[in-house]
């Protein structure tokens, strides 16, 4: 039996849906689940941070999922850790187009982490892997020049060329303090350093992501504005 989380679903042919899944020690597979009907329904659990165990047969790219069963209760999330939840979902689904063999567990630890309460922390953490993942992450140990990155230096970010020593007399750059990319690649992000590292996240994401906007984002950021009320 393979483990795993529903990312999105839609609906194919007659009672049964194509379902994006995250698998531990798979990665992104996308496979056909007939949902039946009654009391023997699958639909109330193939549904978003459901943990679910299943069988997975077929030999093309859509599998086919079987021998459905709750691995334990859903996550609960609620507030902003649903809407970041659903963020995680998305950007999975958008960049994840197969592989991933390492995502299940940091994906896993985080909608755990969210459900206690909301933190941007474990959406720095997730994209760091998936970025890792993807091979589009540089390295956040050493420089660009292959020097190690000190935690008082000040760097900036150059496309393919990973991160370079901020030159004095040179203008108004964006830059990132080593302390805050060294606590990144050590899962120890302090609360002061997450406003700089969202932005490097973003700086990273876009060239992957294209200007089709998330609506997830879009979703977050309007729970956030006055005039959705908080």
């Amino acid at each position: 039996m393979e483990r795993g989380y529903v990312l999105h679903s839609r609906p194919y042919r007659e009672s049964s849906v194509i379902a994006n899944l995250l698998v531990d020690g798979v990665g992104r597979v996308d496979a056909v689940v007939r949902l039946g009907s009654g009391k023997r329904s699958l639909k109330s659990i193939i549904q978003p941070f459901q943990p679910l165990l299943f069988s997975l047969s077929g030999r093309g790219d859509l599998k086919t999922l079987s021998q459905v069963e709750p691995m334990s209760p859903a996550i609960p999330l609620n507030g902003d850790s649903l809407y970041a939840g659903m963020y995680l979902n998305e950007l999975l689904i958008r960049l994840l187009q197969h592989g991933g063999e390492s995502l299940f567990l940091v994906y896993h630890r985080a909608l755990m982490v969210l459900a206690r309460e909301f933190g941007e922390t474990q959406l720095r953490l997730v994209e760091l892997a998936l970025l890792k993942e993807l091979g589009c992450m540089p390295s956040l140990t050493v420089d660009g020049a292959g020097q190690r990155i000190i935690p008082d230096g000040r760097y900036q970010y150059l496309p393919e060329q990973g991160f370079w020593p901020l030159m004095d007399g040179v203008g108004e750059v964006r830059c990132w303090c080593g302390n805050a990319l060294l606590a990144l690649e050590n899962s120890h992000i302090s609360t002061e350093d997450l406003p700089a590292l969202k932005a490097l996240m973003r700086l990273l994401l876009h060239p992957l992501l294209g200007d089709k906007p998330l609506r997830s984002r879009a979703l977050f950021a309007g729970r956030r504005s006055p005039s959705a009320g908080s």
